[in-house]
């Protein structure tokens, strides 16, 4: 007769895996067409970005250097905005003009106005609120 044995069974606490250098540099790529998809300046996208917007232009010519904790934060959540709409929306149209579209849940204001707001929990505002839509949380 086999013997039973316990089992863990306690979940561990989550830890995402850092983004890497090379994903951050993809995810980057991936903003510069999503910041033209929206029709953004290189002044808004500096500011989603939170750097200066010299070293976005260059970066935007010659691909980003290192990206800080804080910069993947960003990318990450602007990744996830997208990803949403484009769950949420079958028409690329629409996808790509909801952001500057004035949205009550904002308080009249459009998920981009809140966004340039330029703090991380700017981005993270409408990230969540997006994926509430979507049925994501």
């Amino acid at each position: 007769m086999l013997g039973l044995h316990p089992i863990d069974t306690a979940v561990p606490p989550f830890r995402p895996e850092p983004i890497t250098q090379d994903e951050a540099a993809a995810m980057f790529r991936a903003a510069i067409n999503l910041f033209g998809k929206w029709g953004l300046t290189d002044e808004q996208a500096a500011t989603l970005l939170d750097m200066p917007l010299r070293s976005y232009r260059r970066w935007k010519a010659e691909g980003p250097g290192r990206v800080s904790r804080d910069g993947r934060a960003r990318l990450s959540n602007l990744m996830g905005i997208h990803k949403a709409l484009r769950t949420i929306f079958a028409d690329a149209g629409r996808v790509y003009a909801w952001i500057r579209a004035i949205n009550d849940a904002f308080g009249g204001a459009s998920a981009l106005d809140v966004m340039l707001g330029g703090e991380l929990t700017d981005l993270m505002r409408v990230r969540r609120y997006v994926d509430a839509e979507r049925g994501g949380w």
